[in-house]
């Protein structure tokens, strides 16, 4: 089959594709005529081509140096749901490639948040980006859940007999991964870090120049009031990890981005969102109702109305940072600033520092978010179950 022999969808006030994305594999084209979908040339049309096999369209355009030019992502997650709705975010976005997803403890064991991650991409059929295990437990060897919220499997205690085994997992560790993947793509992959820090910690402290081959780090974890949702004054992800929060803080000189527990809270969605977002026809969507009852239902808990900042309301607390790694336009107001981590206070280990004074006097600072544009985001959450 030849380029010419293509057939091309004309689409009014389309604009000239400058990256082409496949619809089918979500991989970037990469500018190269033609280009392959599942083995089927595609040429470069004006607006949008069509790839024969499947008669439907599959290129979809970004501009150089917009907020939405390609994007390679490595993912680090506990995945629970919130971990699943930040993952699903990333695949559906045609200019993000995937480049792997490392797993650690966190919201449940590392077994579970393994199979999780890989029943996410069974149900976004992209079981071809690859998984790795990674650690078991924090730094000093503690472990907490957070199986009241997300369930004890940490998908709403929702099982599915169709999910994929384990031994689907990749065989190298997810440290090892993470380091080596980093050095294939210097300067161009954007670590998205939705779990406790304990496998980046152990990455730096295996290959101290692991952070400087980053394009950029986004973090959801910490808080900026010292409102706590697990202790009295830490946010889960950092109380889960002290040691590995602070050795990341300190150690991840590259531009980094934090979503904190209370900016969450701030930009949270109405549940009249959630509904309609939920209700949309797709397999997608339906996978999402089913593993997210467990943490709708526990939202209206005296617990969690009591942890919950500025009102109810649907917070999926990690797709903010994944948000904000996949659209440079996304977040619109942030404080830059120094930020560390409380290790030894008997209430507030685990807490995120804020160096409103510059007493830390540390050179490298983080982008607070504080903004976000949230049309933006609720476009992107929508896509996610399309």
């Amino acid at each position: 089959m030849t380029a010419a022999r293509l057939s091309r969808l004309n689409v009014e006030g389309a604009l000239e594709c400058v990256h082409l994305y496949c619809r089918h594999t979500r991989r970037l084209a990469e500018n190269r005529f033609p280009v392959a979908c599942d083995g089927h040339l595609l040429a470069r049309p004006r607006g949008v081509a069509a790839c024969p096999h499947r008669h439907s369209p599959v290129l979809f355009y970004s501009t150089t140096g917009s907020s939405m030019s390609s994007k390679k992502l490595l993912v680090d997650v506990d995945c629970g749901v919130d971990d699943a709705q930040a993952i699903m975010m990333a695949l559906a976005t045609p200019y993000v490639e995937v480049l792997g997803i490392t797993c650690v403890h966190g919201n449940t064991n590392v077994e579970n948040v393994c199979k999780n991650t890989l029943r996410v991409l069974q149900a976004c059929n992209r079981l071809e980006i690859p998984v790795f295990r990674g650690a078991a437990k924090s730094i000093l060897g503690n472990v907490i859940s957070a199986g009241h919220f997300h369930g004890q499997d940490g998908l709403g205690d929702a099982p599915d007999p169709n999910a994929p085994g384990l031994d689907m997992l990749q065989m190298e560790g997810a440290v090892s991964a993470l380091i080596r993947i980093v050095n294939e793509n210097p300067g161009e992959v954007s670590l998205v870090a939705t779990a406790p820090l304990t496998n980046l910690a152990l990455a730096v402290r295996m290959e101290p120049s692991f952070p400087s081959k980053l394009k950029g780090l986004y973090i959801m974890g910490g808080n900026t009031e010292s409102r706590g949702n697990t202790t009295v004054c830490a946010e889960f992800n950092f109380a889960a990890d002290p040691e590995a929060a602070y050795i990341v803080l300190n150690d991840f000189l590259c531009p980094t981005y934090i979503a904190s527990w209370e900016f969450t809270c701030y930009s949270k969605l109405p549940w009249s969102w959630c509904d309609d977002w939920l209700a949309q026809e797709s397999e997608k969507a339906r996978f999402m109702a089913q593993i997210f009852r467990h943490s709708m239902e526990e939202s209206y808990s005296e617990r969690s109305q009591a942890e919950m900042i500025d009102g109810m309301g649907f917070v999926s607390c990690d797709s903010y940072a994944m948000a904000a790694a996949i659209d440079n336009t996304f977040v619109t107001e942030s404080d830059h600033m120094a930020v560390s981590v409380e290790l030894t206070g008997t209430h507030t280990r685990g807490m995120m520092i804020l160096d409103t004074l510059g007493m830390l006097k540390k050179t490298h600072k983080a982008f607070v978010m504080k903004k976000v544009n949230m049309v933006r985001f609720e476009q992107m959450m929508m896509d996610a179950l399309k």
